[in-house]
């Protein structure tokens, strides 16, 4: 699911501090959606020679474009304003808090869009939209589950309902470990292709244990037991025990699982009396970190296997 939001929300008290945005003109139509993550600085295509102007993205004005238009003649201006007047977009930003030419006022009160000023300049000022607008317009989609931090590792513990996510989990947590989000876990696609986990803010730090209830992980084992938000890595589905079911023995048959577009590797892990489930997650977390650092321990028990049978037929 794609998110929008409004012009308004760059306005907002909490994003001020980072934007430094107040509105000079078009108030009225700071309900305009925003719904491209990426923004525009029109340098030389304000020329209308170099191509066209992107469609529905921010439009900024630095020191070198507000200065290159001022220079124009009324002449010259005027085929510039209507390349601009023609590309929808859904709000204009004047960087380095410089005064706003009459003639840009008129044209955005034309368009019937709001007119922004930032004190920041151009090169900050972009940095720190992108970040905002890739975080709030990425897409999104809730997974039922736990989502947990094993040293740096984020894997995410499915299974039905009762199977015993929580408890796993809250395991992994006595052993050190950091919660994400438990029951219900956002997940959020961020560029180039990283899935993020996040908790809702109504069940943040909170966890249900069966037999005790909702616990508070924060106040119970501290700030170190919690984290905001963490790239998710693997996906663990835990399964109820079938000895009719022939599950992978050797790590090569590793599954995929999809999340918004983006393929995780997915380990289905067997529950039954008597089985450390909360360990074996943890050695796959382990082995996660050794394969990305370029040690595959099933590939390497293969070749070791394959050479010893070549060695003992040549013997």
């Amino acid at each position: 699911m794609a998110n929008n939001i409004i012009v308004s929300d760059l306005l907002g008290e909490e994003i001020y501090n980072k934007l430094k945005l107040k509105a000079v003109s078009g108030e009225r139509w700071l309900k305009k959606k925003v719904s491209v993550p990426r923004i525009q600085k029109p340098g030389l295509l304000l020329t209308c020679l170099l191509g066209k102007l992107h469609p529905d993205r921010i439009l900024i004005f630095g020191k070198a474009e507000l200065g290159y238009l001022k220079n124009l003649s009324v002449r010259s201006l005027e085929p510039v304003l209507r390349c601009l007047e023609k590309t929808p977009s859904p709000c204009y930003v004047v960087t380095r808090g410089q005064k706003v030419p009459q003639f840009l006022i008129d044209l955005v009160d034309k368009k019937k869009i709001p007119l922004l000023k930032t004190t920041l300049t151009s090169s900050i000022f972009i940095d720190k939209l992108t970040k905002y607008l890739d975080e709030r317009l990425a897409p999104t989609m809730t997974s039922h589950g736990v989502f947990v931090d094993i040293l740096g590792v984020g894997i995410l513990i499915i299974g039905k309902s009762g199977i015993g996510k929580s408890e796993c989990a809250l395991d992994l947590i006595t052993r050190g470990y950091r919660l994400v989000s438990d029951d219900i876990v956002f997940l959020k696609k961020m560029p180039p292709g990283i899935i993020f986990g996040i908790a809702a803010d109504v069940i943040k730090y909170h966890m249900e244990v069966r037999g005790i209830g909702i616990i508070n992980v924060k106040d119970i084992f501290g700030i170190t037991a919690v984290r905001e938000k963490k790239q998710m890595d693997i996906v663990v589905e835990l399964v109820a025990w079938d000895p009719e079911d022939g599950y992978d023995r050797l790590g090569f048959d590793v599954g995929k699982y999809e999340i918004l577009g983006i393929e995780l590797p997915i380990l289905r892990i067997p529950v039954s009396p008597g089985r450390s489930v909360a360990t074996i997650v943890e050695v796959a977390a382990r082995d996660k970190i050794l394969k990305i650092m370029g040690h595959d321990s099933a590939l390497e028990f293969s070749k070791k296997l394959h050479n010893t049978i070549n060695s003992n037929r040549k013997g």
